[in-house]
């Protein structure tokens, strides 16, 4: 049992020790950044309020670092692991809110480790990573709001849920999951019912540049996003055979997190008392936002991608803490704490030995050495800098993030021709038996793409 005292030192430790891993392992283990990771950077070359995937945060987040950093692959690393101890740390601030004893708030962190999505996943830093600390945010924030009326909290809870939304799309189940609590206990609520529009007020402040984007650009982040979820393609069946996947899904992925709550238990009985704030407070924050997306799923017959609920289960441990509290026998915390170390030690064993093993994943793309051999082949042709790649993000992608002339990267031109002038280097990126014949510069290949050179000679 660790001393009341040292409980918070022991919080510390596990988020420095969380982010000093899962850093170093991918940093020594990777070659190349991963897919997500150099898709934001690319996005980020060429800043908008918008791209054909997804809203912008991701893209702000990374070309802030890349202007500290460069092109230092470790530092995305530290970037997502940065988002991702934030929302541990918003975690554990609010477990504190509901549990009088930190142990159980340390469990509540803790206890997250049993989750892939906390530390398997977190090298690639993507839009679902960058929710993280948002959605931590919202709810601490939220729950601040509601507990002390303080403009502060409000306003800060709109901030945060806007930028959530800038990040992603589905964010917005967490946001109708608070808004359906708050309506559902409106009386109890109505003296926050002015500070809740004001914060509503301040995210639309933020939101604003992005749906006049979203118009201008004829809503494509939305189309991908449905596309994406196989709305294009549905059948009847797809409305029971998705949700089914879906749901056992879950359950599989949430099976090292149950064995963690459960060996600290003397006895399963629930005792559930509906009328206490915290414990509905809790049921909304995590059944809500998943029944949402589980019936939006029957509705619609989409497929739920695995990935997509990597914030849901932030507050799952704080759930089911709250509702075996008197169940919990902490004289077991030891074989919590072995099996908590098992987990945290196995998620980056099994990632550095996938790294070693298999090499043939996008990690393994010599992304540094292609983008070497492109800068040679066009010193030795062009006096210029190359300022301006075209492509897709992958390949493009890395292109502009390698090269120490950090160019703009562009998927294509469409109507920005006009914009480029003469002593611009552009190259485009696409498939070689297309662009050897059209090429008016010098043309390249790398397997499996090839290379149209436009430069100053």
């Amino acid at each position: 049992m660790i001393a009341k005292k040292n409980i918070t030192k022991v919080f510390y430790l596990f988020l420095f020790t969380h982010l000093f891993l899962w850093t170093l392992i991918p940093s020594i283990s990777n070659l190349n950044l991963p897919l997500d990771t150099i898709e934001a950077l690319a996005w980020g070359s060429n800043l908008d309020w918008g791209f054909n995937k997804h809203p912008p945060f991701s893209a702000f987040a990374v070309e802030f670092f890349y202007s500290i950093f460069g092109a230092n692959d470790w530092s995305y690393y530290l970037l997502s692991q940065v988002f991702v101890i934030i929302a541990f740390f918003y975690v554990w601030k609010f477990s504190n809110e509901i549990f009088e004893d930190k142990i159980y708030s340390l469990i509540s962190v803790l206890i997250l480790s049993g989750i892939y999505f906390y530390n398997y996943t977190t090298p690639e830093f993507n839009v679902n990573v960058s929710q993280l600390p948002f959605w931590a945010l919202s709810v601490f924030f939220f729950w601040k709001g509601l507990n002390n009326n303080n403009k502060i909290d409000w306003m800060l809870f709109g901030i945060f849920s806007a930028l959530g939304f800038l990040s992603k799309y589905l964010f917005v189940y967490l946001l109708l999951s608070l808004f359906i609590y708050f309506i559902l206990n409106l009386k109890k609520f109505k003296r926050s019912i002015f500070n809740y529009f004001l914060s509503i007020f301040f995210s639309l402040i933020l939101l604003t540049p992005h749906f006049i984007w979203l118009f201008e650009n004829n809503f494509v982040t939305i189309f991908y996003g449905l596309n994406r979820s196989g709305l294009s393609d549905i059948t009847t069946i797809n409305h029971f055979i998705n949700p089914i996947i879906f749901f056992i899904k879950q359950i599989l992925i949430l099976i090292p997190f149950f064995i963690m709550i459960f060996i600290i238990l003397k006895k399963i009985k629930l005792k559930m008392n509906i009328k206490n704030k915290k414990f509905l407070f809790l049921i909304s924050i995590n059944l809500i936002p998943f029944l949402l997306i589980l019936i939006t799923s029957i509705i619609t017959g989409a497929k739920i991608r695995t990935m997509w609920i990597t914030p849901f289960y932030l507050f799952l441990g704080t759930l089911f803490l709250e509702v075996f509290k008197k169940n919990i026998e902490l004289k077991k915390i030891k074989k919590f704490y072995y099996i908590f170390l098992f987990f945290f030690i196995l998620s980056p064993s099994i990632y550095l030995g996938v790294s070693i093993v298999d090499k043939n994943k996008r990690t393994d793309y010599p992304g540094k050495e292609i983008s070497r051999l492109v800068q040679n082949k066009w010193d030795d042709n062009f006096i210029n800098d190359i300022k301006i790649v075209i492509g897709d993000e992958w390949s493009a992608g890395n292109l502009s993030y390698h090269l120490s002339s950090r160019p703009t990267w562009f998927k294509d031109l469409n109507n920005e021709t006009s914009s480029i002038t003469d002593d611009q280097g552009v190259i485009y990126i696409g498939n070689p038996k297309i662009l050897k014949k059209i090429c008016p510069g010098v043309f390249g290949e790398i397997k499996p793409v090839g290379y149209c050179m436009i430069g100053k000679r």
